[in-house]
């Protein structure tokens, strides 16, 4: 299948590695001209490399903490004056730290909101203006399968992804009628070095193994195995290309089938 992305400028965020890195080497394979960004300035400019050197495609990069106004303001100046305007964006930003209700306090709320709900505001402020007036545009927003299932002792997470579910919902409402599909993609148990992380904070808080902890998640998945980030950046990919032409304001988890919910 030609995803039509041929040309097209794309941004991803949290692009260094993981989900971030896989979707961006899929949008180069399918010729977009892509910019990567992430915290993490050396990394990223060996990730850029190698995707270009995969792909053969342009491949950007520019570090940027998507928590910052200013970072993010001169991320969007650098790719325009680099590449162009942005058709496509896939917001990713790394998860917030674990923890339950009672372990959290106002500063951890405060730097979750900026790192996972705010950025993607301030993102979709940059690139609307270009995709309406063109009248195209794709957004990918990378949430989590909390929006359709909490996840326990992860309470910051739980509660920022569904207000990133409700933005994307509200805005692919309204520009909708220029041309621009806005979704949202939640990731299950894909084999990262944050599920990782998670998968040893569990093991220590429970006395078990590394690797108990990931057969009793496997045990839940039906597929019977964590995803990887490539399988996750086939799907992106898709949402972000001009083959999606009648997709737009939905939500849809990349889990194996681990959520039950309908």
């Amino acid at each position: 299948m030609d995803l039509e992305l041929t040309g097209r400028v794309a941004l991803v965020t949290a692009a260094s590695k993981g989900l971030g890195r896989a979707t961006a080497t899929q949008l180069a394979a399918e010729g977009a001209r892509v910019m990567i960004s992430s915290r993490g300035a050396d990394q990223l400019a060996r990730t850029a490399q190698e995707i270009a050197d995969a792909t053969g495609a342009q491949v950007e990069s520019c570090p940027a903490d998507v928590s910052d106004a200013a970072d993010l303001d001169r991320l969007l100046r650098e790719t325009r004056e680099r590449l162009g305007g942005v058709d496509v964006l896939v917001n990713n930003a790394g998860g917030p730290p674990p923890g339950g209700f009672d372990a959290l306090d106002d500063a951890q709320w405060q730097q979750a909101f900026e790192l996972n709900l705010l950025s993607t505001v301030r993102l979709f402020r940059g690139v609307l203006p270009h995709m309406r007036e063109q009248r195209w545009g794709r957004i990918v927003t990378v949430a989590s399968s909390s929006i359709r299932q909490p996840i326990d002792n992860l309470t910051l997470s739980n509660t920022l992804r569904v207000g990133l579910l409700g933005l994307a919902k509200s805005v692919a409402l309204e520009v909708a009628a220029d041309g621009v599909l806005v979704n949202t993609l939640g990731p299950g148990r894909i084999a990262t070095d944050r599920v990782a992380s998670l998968d040893a904070g569990r093991a220590e808080k429970t006395g078990q193994s590394v690797e108990e902890v990931r057969a009793q998640s496997e045990a839940g998945i039906p597929l019977g195995r964590y995803g990887t980030a490539e399988e996750f950046g086939k799907v992106a990919a898709f949402l972000a290309s001009g083959a999606n032409t009648y997709v737009t304001g939905q939500n849809f988890l990349v889990d194996g089938g681990m959520v039950r919910a309908i």
